[in-house]
């Protein structure tokens, strides 16, 4: 048999990907419109001033797209300023199509040849490819297998380090206390799962307004000096 090219080989998760987002609708994808709507401007915050604000925590979301049943287990990282920091998401597709895929998204502006790097409880680091980017996002993916499933169910943290534009490397921690019971559980429901993006884009919101109010009253006191 022959052997596959790396250019064939890069390739695989991005096809597999292709093929697993043709089997989601439009509930599966809130995942990925949440973390559009968490905002860029960290992408250009100095690596000193990252620092993390709240997550959901980890979760399950379900669905049934034809003959497959497509499940989502996620957490997504904001800043105290309510803009997205990271967003992970472990998607399974089971059913006529079978396919597992990893996806990580952080904000744009990062170095494409470094990827993000995964690291569990200070292991060794596995690095995920980027996909694709956008003008809000970048995303990496890579084939999700069991032998990941298993080492996020026994660690205790999870670091994902990607590289923005200055070349800082934006190591960012996530516990993985919670994961276990997303991934092996029941989903959330789907009331359950609005209102926790209704929580969370308030949040972001408030935030936001809180940060605006600090920038202001810094502009003012440096005008009356």
């Amino acid at each position: 048999m022959r052997a596959r090219t790396p250019r064939e080989q890069n390739a695989a998760p991005v096809a597999a990907f292709q093929e697993i987002w043709k089997h989601m609708n439009a509930t599966t994808k809130t995942f990925f419109a949440a973390i559009m709507s968490a905002g860029v401007a960290a992408a250009f915050i100095p690596a000193t001033a990252m620092a993390q604000g709240a997550n959901q925590g980890w979760y399950k979301t379900c669905t049934k797209q034809e003959d497959n049943d497509v499940c989502v287990v996620q957490n997504i990282v904001t800043a105290p300023t309510g803009q997205l920091l990271t967003a992970i998401g472990l998607i399974n597709v089971s059913g006529k199509v079978n396919r597992k895929i990893l996806q990580v998204t952080v904000p744009t502006a990062r170095l494409i040849q470094p990827g993000v790097n995964l690291q569990v409880d200070g292991g060794q680091a596995q690095r995920v490819e980027y996909a694709i980017c956008m003008p809000e996002t970048c995303v990496a993916e890579i084939l999700l297998t069991d032998a990941m499933i298993a080492s996020y169910k026994k660690g205790g943290e999870l670091v994902l380090t990607s590289v923005n534009y200055q070349r800082t490397p934006n190591p960012l921690k996530i516990s993985l206390e919670g994961f276990t019971q997303a991934w092996d559980g029941d989903a959330i429901a789907q009331s359950e799962l609005q209102e926790r993006q209704r929580l969370l884009q308030e949040e972001m919101a408030k935030k936001a307004d809180e940060a605006r109010k600090k920038l202001e009253e810094a502009q003012a006191a440096a005008k009356k000096n």
